[in-house]
């Protein structure tokens, strides 16, 4: 009888996750300095071999905080396609921003520290809410 190995529900979240970030920076068409600032990673290796599982579809573990970042970078997505017309989502996201001093949600989003993440997605959800309240 063989022995199959379970993959953990964490690894497979992982795996998930790091589709739909690839996914989203090809949509974004950052760079690979800009895919690392928004990973919190400073290996371009690690960002190598994540692609290649991802290609693989093979089951990533990522530390809690990668998974936040993942989380927040879908999410922020998700809210510029809710706010926005389909020809703007890969667009707004590079556009200036008064709120953000005039950087735009990619500069702030890519300043390094997961702060940055939750405050663009904070200022997502609180213009859907000025949209839709």
């Amino acid at each position: 009888m063989r022995h199959q190995h379970k993959t953990s529900p964490q690894a497979n979240l992982g795996l998930v996750g790091l589709k739909l970030f690839f996914a989203i920076c090809d949509a974004w068409r950052l760079n690979e300095q800009q895919k690392l600032r928004l990973a919190g990673q400073t290996s371009r290796t690690t960002l190598r071999n994540w692609k290649l599982r991802v290609e693989g579809q093979q089951p990533v573990n990522l530390a809690p905080d990668t998974l936040e970042r993942l989380s927040l970078i879908a999410g922020i997505r998700k809210g510029v396609e809710l706010l926005y017309p389909r020809d703007e989502w890969d667009t707004y996201p590079h556009k200036p921003n008064s709120l953000f001093g005039g950087q735009s949600l990619i500069e702030r989003m890519t300043a390094g520290h997961l702060v940055d993440l939750y405050d663009v997605r904070r200022y997502l959800d609180a213009e859907r809410g000025a949209h839709f309240g």
